[in-house]
């Protein structure tokens, strides 16, 4: 990966959507649906669909997607169309919408200071720091870095959710969506969530970024950018045995970009994989009862197990 702000090579001519919702159509209309854990797969995701259907039986609810990035062939539809929540990765329609203005200018050069409403004691490193302000382009790195819970914060309360909001209605995006701050706790009058998601959206929307259209290709670059230093390869990406401090640059022909959500009882991924034959955009969510240790490693077993057959994916040759 040569430049800091582009991760893999975008396209400029559009491509055909086709097939994201395992029905040949993205997947439209907002609210939330009731999966009844149906799928469909090409013969090489036959692990993935018996994994994530294990952990069906078991009373969890899944969502998954894969999409070929240059076809937009849909590889696997797991419930794509369920609406879950995503923990924070509904980040990265804000780094989307954080991405336009710095393109466009309402951004350029400001600086926000550290303040105490956007105080969270989860993931991130800005709470550790001496520096108490700083540049909304760093920000946006430790955002896509560390998922950082206050430099999400600041940056929100900057741009404002509805400008969030706008900007994926504008994209299409219906059933995926960023409706919180990050809380250390959630009363009764907040939002129960601080995202939730589509997998089939997701999976559509990286691919949309892999190709240089989200917003346009500057746009996309930057997102890219940023989510390229993602340092949690926990879950799907744990499987494609990278750096997980390190993995902008083509290793051994892989490049991954990638967002994870984690909270009690959710675990959830979207990216893009780029292999030797193919490159592939991808989303799962799982929510679960996470009432033992046991059962949270079912769960990244499963989505380990998905993760070694989107390798396997990006090292065939994509059938047409």
């Amino acid at each position: 990966m040569a430049e800091p702000d582009a991760a893999l090579p975008s396209r400029r001519r559009r491509q055909d959507r086709s097939g994201v919702g395992g029905a040949g159509d993205r997947p439209r209309g907002g609210g939330r649906d009731h999966g009844r854990h149906r799928g469909g797969a090409d013969d090489r995701f036959g692990a993935t669909l018996e994994a994530l259907g294990g952990l069906a039986r078991d009373g969890a609810a899944v969502s998954a997607s894969v999409i070929d990035t240059s076809s937009g062939k849909a590889l696997l539809a797991v419930d794509d169309t369920l609406v879950q929540p995503v923990a924070s990765l509904g980040r990265v329609l804000l780094l989307i919408e954080v991405a336009a203005q710095l393109e466009d200018g309402g951004l350029h050069g400001d600086r926000l200071q550290r303040m105490a409403r956007d105080t969270a004691t989860g993931a991130g490193l800005w709470q550790f720091l001496q520096e108490s302000t700083m540049q909304v382009s760093d920000l946006a790195t430790l955002v896509g870095a560390t998922a950082d819970a206050w430099a999400m914060n600041a940056l929100l309360s900057t741009v404002g959710i509805d400008a969030v909001r706008e900007r994926a209605e504008s994209l299409g995006i219906e059933r995926t969506a960023l409706i919180d701050r990050v809380r250390d706790r959630r009363g009764p009058d907040d939002a129960p969530d601080a995202s939730v998601a589509a997998t089939g959206e997701l999976s559509w929307l990286f691919r949309g970024l892999a190709l240089g259209e989200v917003v346009d290709e500057a746009v996309s670059n930057r997102v890219l950018g940023w989510l390229s230093l993602s340092s949690d390869l926990s879950l799907v990406a744990g499987s494609f045995a990278l750096d997980p401090l390190a993995h902008r640059s083509l290793d051994h022909g892989l490049q991954v970009v990638s967002v994870t959500g984690s909270s009690l009882g959710v675990r959830a991924e979207a990216g893009i994989l780029r292999g030797p034959a193919s490159s592939v955009s991808y989303a799962v969510t799982v929510t679960f009862d996470d009432a033992t240790l046991q059962r949270r490693l079912a769960v990244v077993d499963a989505l380990r197990t998905m993760g070694t057959e989107v390798l396997e994916a990006v090292h065939q040759p994509a059938r047409r």
